[in-house]
């Protein structure tokens, strides 16, 4: 028996690591190479990209995308439907690829608002407040 939650709607690739404790919920996809840590909550329809990072105690609700090039630190709050790039500026016909992804790291404790995207390559700071739609 597992020591974290996934709903049976969800998918969990091959090669996640998800700490005890978490809750992940409906609809979600974790896709491989990502680690989510200690007593997380995922919302309903929450996508996780390859190799992200999410720390322990971190609380992300319905509808939020965590692209491949960002890490979440502890207690980081998402509100829903916010997102997050990883591509200043992408094209379908020529992709750069992962190697050329800017970094977005978000500091322990910050909360990120309802509707927020955050442009990658930047840093949000510890305790930090993006507001709903910014």
């Amino acid at each position: 028996m597992s020591s974290y939650f996934v709903h049976e709607s969800s998918y969990v690739d091959e090669n996640v690591q998800i700490g005890e404790g978490t809750k992940i919920w409906h609809f979600c996809h974790i896709q491989s190479g990502a680690r989510i840590g200690k007593h997380c909550s995922l919302g309903q329809n929450v996508n996780v990209a390859g190799n992200v990072v999410i720390g322990n105690d971190v609380k992300i609700q319905n509808n939020v995308s965590i692209y491949e090039g960002v890490e979440l630190e502890d207690g980081v709050f998402c509100g829903p439907s916010c997102v997050f790039t990883n591509d200043l500026t992408p094209r379908a016909r020529y992709p750069k690829g992962r190697e050329n992804y800017k970094r977005t790291l978000v500091k322990e404790g910050a909360s990120i608002g309802a509707n927020a995207t955050i442009v990658c390559g930047h840093t949000v700071g510890r305790f930090a407040m993006v507001a709903a739609g910014a």
